[in-house]
């Protein structure tokens, strides 16, 4: 019995598409694509902060830095001397006006210490002006000498006691040439001689070793006037104080 031919298989039957590894393939691209972004964002998020670099000076910033402080210091020293030239060389002003420039921008403390040292320099700029003429300035009898206030003081003792005050200066000049009689007048050694018998203490003690001293310097000077007019009063101080 012959077999159908029609029914024998194809030795070559046609391929099919392979549809579900193509399926698989976008699938796993797709994921690729989501890891990509997963990955993107989890850079961006860690990406760390910008650092600032250090800032760093160079010769040249160094040397216009220190040019800088220099211009600032010349700039200061010129406003100083402008000050002190502006002190030195007042405006002129009229008679009997106290106002000075600027004034209204100053306190009334920094007004009087201005005012005293516009003073202090036309004062001095006087004295330099009258001795660069040659004219010599006379002495101003404004407070008396030390040896005029000592003379005083031993006066009210003897005629105001009410009003005399112990001065330690005072008494201390009288010791220190009460045997002098170009500095104390015999009239007033006299007074002095009273006054010595209240002295005490270590201030009697001192006067008598001094007169003593004074005693046996005249004795090697016999024919020194001064020194035994010295003598003289210094007996009379250690006849009293003994």
């Amino acid at each position: 019995m012959a077999k159908d031919k029609s029914l024998k298989p194809d030795a070559n039957p046609p391929k099919k598409k392979k549809r579900t590894s193509l399926a698989n393939k976008d699938h796993v691209e797709e994921m690729m694509d989501g890891k990509v972004q997963k990955k993107r964002k989890k850079m961006e998020v860690e990406e760390p902060p910008v650092q600032i670099p250090p800032v760093i000076f160079t010769a040249g910033d160094k040397k216009q830095k220190k040019d800088k402080k220099h211009k600032k210091k010349q700039m200061t020293e010129q406003t100083q001397m402008t000050k002190q030239t502006e002190i030195s060389d007042p405006p002129c002003r009229p008679e009997g006006s106290h106002k000075l420039g600027g004034e209204e921008d100053l306190s009334p403390e920094e007004v009087r210490v201005l005012e005293r040292k516009m003073k202090k320099i036309l004062k001095k700029e006087e004295k330099k002006r009258l001795k660069s003429e040659g004219v010599t300035e006379k002495t101003e009898a404004s407070e008396p000498t030390a040896p005029q206030q000592a003379l005083d003081y031993l006066t009210c003792w003897a005629e105001n006691r009410a009003e005399w005050k112990f001065q330690k200066t005072r008494q201390t000049w009288l010791l220190q040439h009460m045997f002098h009689s170009e500095k104390i007048p015999d009239e007033k050694f006299s007074v002095l001689l009273q006054y010595l018998e209240g002295l005490r203490g270590g201030a009697r003690d001192t006067t008598v070793q001094k007169a003593m001293v004074l005693v046996e310097e005249s004795g090697q000077a016999p024919e020194d006037s001064a020194a035994q007019q010295r003598a003289h009063r210094a007996r009379e101080v250690i006849q009293l104080l003994s």
